[in-house]
C-alpha cells in the first residue's frame, strides 16, 4: 500500500548553506537550543531536498537537533554514475561538512552523529572511520558493506534500520552487524521495503533514529 505523504506539526526553519570548498548547496536546520546536531547524507539518486530526508530532519527538529543536509556531488560530477558509488569521495564530502558545522559557532558545540540512507549510510561510516568527532551513526536503508574494511576499526556506536520487504539489503545489514559487532544495533521495520513509502513506516523508521541518537549522543 502505498504511504500516504508525511507530515510533522510546526516544521522548523531551513536555512539555505553554501558549504566550502566546491560550493555544494545544503539546508542547515536550527531549532531553538538545539542539544545536538546530525548530518545527514543522502543517497545515489538524491539530494539535499529529497523530502525523506527533509521529514527526517523536521523530525529531528522536534525532538531538539539541529541537523544539516547538503547535495555530496556538484552538477558535473552526478552526471558520472561511478560518483555516486564513489564512497571515499562520499565520506571525504562529509568530513568537510563536518569541519565546516565545528567552525561555525552555531553548531560547533554540538555532539554529532551522521544519518545516512543507502550510499550516504557507507559514507557517513567511512567518514566516522577518519573523523572521531562523529561519535554515532545510522543507517537508514543503506549499504553499510560499501564501508569496506572501515566497519571492524570503528568504535562508535551505529544503528542499522532496514525494512522487513527490503530482503537483499537486509542480508548485507546482517553481514555488515556482524562486522561491527557488539557495538551495532539492527532494527527491522515491519512492512517497509527499501524506502520506507508504506504507510506509516517512514515515521517509524524517524521515530527509532531520533530515539537511538538520543541515547547514544546525549546519555551514551
Amino acid at each position: 500500500m502505498k504511504a500516504t505523504p508525511a507530515t510533522v506539526a510546526t516544521p522548523a526553519d531551513e536555512q539555505l548553506v553554501t558549504l566550502p570548498p566546491h560550493g555544494l548547496p545544503g539546508l542547515l536546520v536550527l531549532p531553538p537550543q538545539p542539544r545536538g546536531l546530525v548530518l545527514i547524507a543522502h543517497g545515489s539518486g538524491s539530494d539535499h531536498l529529497s523530502p525523506r530526508q527533509r521529514h527526517t530532519a523536521q523530525v529531528l527538529a522536534q525532538a531538539g537537533f539541529a541537523s544539516l543536509r547538503a547535495d555530496m556531488l556538484n552538477a558535473m560530477e552526478v552526471l558520472d554514475r561511478r560518483n555516486t558509488f564513489d564512497i571515499p569521495l562520499l565520506a571525504a564530502r562529509l568530513v568537510a561538512f563536518a569541519q565546516w558545522l565545528a567552525q561555525d559557532e552555531r553548531t560547533a558545540h554540538l555532539p554529532l552523529a551522521c544519518l545516512g540512507a543507502s550510499t550516504g549510510a557507507a559514507a557517513a561510516l567511512l567518514a566516522a572511520h577518519h573523523l572521531p568527532a562523529i561519535r554515532a551513526v545510522v543507517s537508514r536503508g543503506g549499504r553499510p558493506d560499501l564501508a569496506g574494511a572501515a566497519l571492524e576499526s570503528l568504535q562508535i556506536p551505529v544503528l542499522l534500520i532496514v525494512g522487513e520487504r527490503d530482503t537483499e539489503v537486509l542480508a548485507l545489514n546482517r553481514q555488515a552487524q556482524a562486522q561491527l559487532g557488539n557495538r551495532c544495533e539492527l532494527i527491522i521495520i515491519p512492512g517497509a521495503s527499501h524506502l520506507f513509502e508504506e504507510d506509516g513506516c517512514l515515521e517509524e523508521a524517524a521515530r527509532v533514529a531520533v530515539e537511538w541518537v538520543s541515547g547514544k549522543l546525549l546519555e551514551g
